[in-house]
């Protein structure tokens, strides 16, 4: 059987090829390839190669996901655009937002509290001891973008709340405080739903999505230091990197 007979057979149905023009046009969104206004229905199905009903379909997803307004002799226009944090480089969201605006802390708690064992565990704690513990509403301006929760070791941590922590970056303080670079930091990043709790405090919808960020920060000689829980609307950010394929990798086929 040939390729294209495979292809005939299992055909692609309407609705996956609206999903494929949709994330091809999300990305296009997220980089900023429409100024405004995106093409017309008839442009964009010559440029996918599909049906206007296709297009249609893919323009209500991202309709849906509040990225696009559409209106009869109006258009397509973007809506609101996603800010882009980068997975490459450590860097606190004052200094990755550099250029967008002022980013402000709500300081909503600031106080020593027994480590959990977990969190101790991480940070390289004793059983019982206390660890500095900051929660913070991190807006651009007053656009609520996420709620970051941190665990500190408690010689940094004691004078970090000792500071501005409303309009500082930890990062940048911890790096003052301790008199040299951070290191490196190990992350894991994962989706979840906004709770009730979570959605009211960022003002979006409850069952919106959030990227929860966990990272786990080392100074230049490897010491843990900073423990974050940091969920970020997912409607306004959005994460990027660049990758690098190991010299090692068994790319042969067997």
């Amino acid at each position: 059987m040939t390729l294209q007979s495979v292809r005939g057979a299992t055909g692609i149905r309407r609705a996956d090829r609206a999903r494929q023009v949709a994330d091809v046009l999300r990305q296009q969104i997220h980089a900023g390839a429409f100024e405004d206004a995106l093409p017309a229905e008839a442009e964009l199905a010559s440029e996918f190669a599909v049906s206007r009903n296709t297009v249609r379909d893919a323009l209500a997803l991202l309709k849906d996901e509040g990225l696009i307004e559409r209106a009869p002799k109006v258009g397509t226009h973007v809506a609101q655009r996603k800010y882009e944090h980068g997975l490459d480089s450590l860097r606190g969201l004052k200094e990755t937002l550099r250029g967008h605006g002022e980013v402000r802390n709500e300081v909503r708690a600031a106080r020593a509290v027994p480590a959990p064992p977990a969190v101790a565990r991480r940070l390289g704690l004793a059983p019982g001891e206390q660890a500095v513990y900051i929660e913070r509403l991190r807006c651009l301006g007053d656009l609520p973008l996420s709620l970051d929760m941190t665990y500190l070791v408690p010689d940094i941590g004691a004078r970090v709340i000792a500071r501005d922590l409303e309009t500082n970056d930890i990062f940048a303080l911890i790096e003052d405080i301790s008199g040299g670079p951070l290191g490196s930091a190990d992350l894991v990043l994962e989706a979840i739903t906004a709770d009730s709790h979570s959605a009211a405090t960022l003002q979006m919808p409850e069952g919106g999505a959030l990227l929860l960020l966990e990272r786990l920060t080392r100074l230049e000689d490897e010491r843990p230091v900073d423990l974050e829980y940091i969920r970020m609307r997912g409607d306004r950010i959005t994460m990027r990197g660049s990758l690098i394929r190991p010299a090692d990798s068994d790319w042969r086929l067997i």
